[in-house]
């Protein structure tokens, strides 16, 4: 192996196959960071093989290894946004330095990076947000620039004047830019004096509830209250009368001082049934500026994005000129100088509202960067440096179709999505997927905490067309395989196969309306269930053959009996919560005794199950009567087996015929009434305690209030009563179903 003095190849040479040193030189110069590799054989055939897309990082923008650029850079973040910078820096030839707390010290981002420095404790408030730790370690480790990511700093004004002080640059608009739209009281009189299109509302700071109250009155409910600082769904509550307004207040307050430091609320009106569509700008120092194309990010829950795409079904070519347009002219009158989103609501006439605008790199930022081949986070570092953007509007193209799938650890049957702690005992991601692109700050092992957001990934499919891009999303959700946590992949897959998305036919209420009682698990038609419950039993016959083999032992011949010549009879059911559930017999026989294809008889009909059924595989690809289905394992017990299908975790029950007789003398575990005690619902820590013991609650009376990755939930009581035990004080931190109080 050898290292030109450009740094730019890596070479390598050696009596091996081909294929082999392609992988060894491909392994290499990732490691080391190199944005390109030759590959050379002894025929002198010549390949070059460019690792940024090997790195995950969408780009048709080459680099120019001879333009002047920063040695070495901080990243003031941690997760999958880290992550994702260092990847660009590598492929530019730039240096990181990795900031963490204590219990990220093995993290991903911390491994990736040339530098580590700990800044502090768990808790955000001591370790990623404390502006003097972060300016220390660019001090000690002398880098030369800091990029915040998105969240903690990232629009930080004091950080970013902070930095300018003392020589380094900020990767990412200038502070002057950061405070006028990082206020968005303030904000919203620029866009007006900038002739943006705007929502009616209070023009100012709200003082107290009792303001809150009678603004919301004076505008007309719904109203929309949230953090004059805030972003990403942190902060904001809908009002629909006094009583949510007044609660409504108080929340988003304390959740504005803890996750921005600034609690100062304000209030407008809430466009009932909107769509959330925002625009990508990018700007530099020299008074140049480009507008990206559009993002539809409408699908959302708590004001927080779920799934989104680029571009949007509903913007025609005029309105998505116009709105860019209005982005960039908001963006010139505030001197902005880097990359930043501007947020509109749209109703259903397409009329565009502003709403705000983020001044960082966007969650979302990566289904822009594939469909128009422009490295956002390059272009940053460029632009930070003091270069001109290298590419003009008409250049800048609108290629194919791309979704962003937001894969949380929550439980997506908890209001959408309740956050889940725990280690990833099984991960794998599905890279194998043409068009695939996975951004994880992650691995297998990885702890998700109660202390940080629980994205585990921003899993990007990108496609010439809608339906190839939402087809390989599809795909991927099938064959992305996390253990150890509970994550929102059901609730994904399902979206993703569900009508109204399909055709485009969404808006902010989208949830909601689709799952009026929340999200039960992916409905399944009676051919549907039928394959279930084929595979299940087919899994279980093979795994009940496997063990019947004896293999590496000498046993006589007349005494063996093939077990894949074998009838397997069971009763399957799928077991339904509150109800009976449907018993089916099935057989199940191995066709010519090939382990590979199963013939199970169900319902009067004859389902063929073919495939490798490996049963250690994580992801099983298998044919049923023909049709390719994706399942997964995810536990084997006796008389049970539990397959993912179409997202969703079926726990079938697949039991022997004589052992059904047996099952009904097992008496069911007793249910807890639920309307005495208050339960955790997720783990987290107890930010207050309302009532004491001998109080005498109201039903719908807040009770408690529990924050988890940085959000913050009150608990409420179901019944009127008095409070007979409170089990936790406030700063407690508790696990998922903890009792917290009881009534009598």
């Amino acid at each position: 192996t050898q290292r030109t003095s450009s740094s730019r190849f890596a070479c390598c040479r050696s009596p091996v196959s081909y294929s082999m040193r392609v992988l060894a030189c491909v392994r290499f110069a990732a490691h080391k960071g190199f944005g390109q590799v030759r590959l050379a054989s002894t025929s002198s055939q010549k390949k070059y093989v460019d690792l940024r897309e090997d790195r995950a990082i969408y780009t048709t923008d080459p680099i120019n290894y001879d333009e002047p650029k920063f040695d070495k850079i901080l990243i003031a973040n941690r997760g999958e946004i880290a992550c994702r910078v260092i990847k660009t820096a590598r492929a530019m030839g730039i240096k990181t330095v990795a900031v963490h707390s204590d219990v990220d010290s093995n993290s991903l981002h911390v491994r990736l990076a040339d530098e580590a420095v700990c800044v502090g404790p768990a808790p955000t408030n001591q370790s990623y947000l404390r502006v003097d730790k972060i300016l220390q370690a660019v001090k000690d480790t002398g880098a030369q620039a800091v990029h915040p990511g998105y969240g903690f700093l990232s629009e930080n004004t004091h950080f970013a004047a902070d930095l300018e002080k003392i020589g380094v640059k900020f990767v990412g608009p200038n502070s002057k830019a950061i405070l006028d739209m990082g206020d968005k009281i303030n904000s919203k009189k620029i866009a007006a004096a900038a002739k943006i299109n705007m929502i009616p509302g209070f023009d100012g700071e709200i003082a107290d509830e009792d303001m809150c109250v009678k603004v919301a009155n004076d505008i007309g409910y719904p109203v929309m209250i949230k953090a004059s600082a805030g972003g990403g769904g942190k902060g904001m509550r809908i009002a629909w009368n006094d009583k949510e307004a007044r609660e409504g207040y108080s929340l988003s307050k304390q959740e504005a001082a803890s996750s921005f430091g600034d609690d100062r609320m304000l209030v407008e009106k809430f466009i009932d049934n909107p769509r959330h569509i925002e625009m990508q700008v990018l700007c530099d120092k020299h008074g140049n500026s480009l507008w990206l194309n559009e993002r539809e990010c409408s699908i959302q829950r708590r004001n927080q994005k779920v799934i989104e795409e680029a571009p949007s079904s509903f913007v025609t070519p005029e309105m998505r000129r116009a709105m860019g347009e209005q982005s960039v002219q908001l963006a010139r009158a505030v001197g902005y100088d880097s990359a930043g989103t501007v947020e509109f609501l749209v109703d259903g006439k397409r009329n565009f509202y502003f709403l705000e605008m983020n001044t960082r790199l966007q969650v979302e930022h990566p289904i822009t960067e594939s469909i128009t081949g422009i490295d956002i986070v390059q272009q940053m570092l460029r632009v930070s440096y003091g270069h001109k953007l290298n590419i003009s509007q008409k250049e800048v193209p609108l290629q194919g179709w791309a979704f962003e799938s937001r894969v949380y650890a929550e439980d997506p049957y908890k209001g959408f999505g309740l956050p889940s702690v725990g280690r990833l005992s099984k991960y794998v991601e599905p890279n194998h997927i043409t068009g695939v692109r996975c951004d994880s700050g992650i691995r297998e092992g990885s702890e998700i905490s109660i202390y940080y957001d629980p994205l585990i990934c921003k899993l990007v499919t990108h496609g010439k067309d809608r339906a190839t891009a939402l087809a390989r999303m599809r795909d991927a959700l099938d064959g992305y395989v996390i253990r150890g946590v509970t994550h929102n992949i059901p609730l994904l897959r399902d979206i993703c196969q569900e009508q109204r998305f399909n055709e485009g036919r969404i808006t902010t209420k989208y949830l909601p309306e689709v799952y009026p009682e929340g999200f039960q698990g992916a409905t399944l038609t009676q051919e549907e269930e039928e394959t279930v419950l084929s595979m299940a039993a087919a899994l279980n016959a093979r795994k009940i053959a496997r063990s019947k083999q004896f293999k590496n032992q000498s046993r006589q011949q007349s005494t063996y009996v093939d077990p894949y010549k074998m009838t397997f009879k069971f009763v399957t059911e799928i077991p339904v919560e509150d109800r009976e559930s449907k018993k089916v017999a099935v057989a199940v026989s191995f066709h010519n005794g090939d382990e590979k294809e199963a013939r199970v008889t169900i319902n009067g009909k004859t389902v063929s199950i073919s495939g490798d059924m490996n049963l250690a595989q994580p992801i099983i690809d298998l044919k049923a009567n023909g049709k390719e289905v994706t399942t997964q394992i995810v536990s084997k017990k006796a008389g049970e087996i539990t397959v993912v299908y179409k997202g969703t975790n079926f726990k079938v029950k697949v039991l022997p015929e004589h052992a059904v007789d047996y099952v009904k003398h097992m008496k069911p575990k007793p249910k807890l009434d639920l309307s005495s005690v208050v339960l955790s619902p997720m783990p987290g820590a107890i930010k207050s305690v309302a009532v004491k013991v001998g109080d005498m609650v109201s039903e719908g009376q807040q009770l408690i209030v529990i924050e988890a990755m940085k959000m913050q939930n009150g608990l409420h009581a179901a019944k009127t009563g008095k409070v007979k035990n409170v089990t936790v004080k406030e700063g407690q931190t508790v696990d998922e179903g903890e009792l917290l109080v009881e009534l009598e």
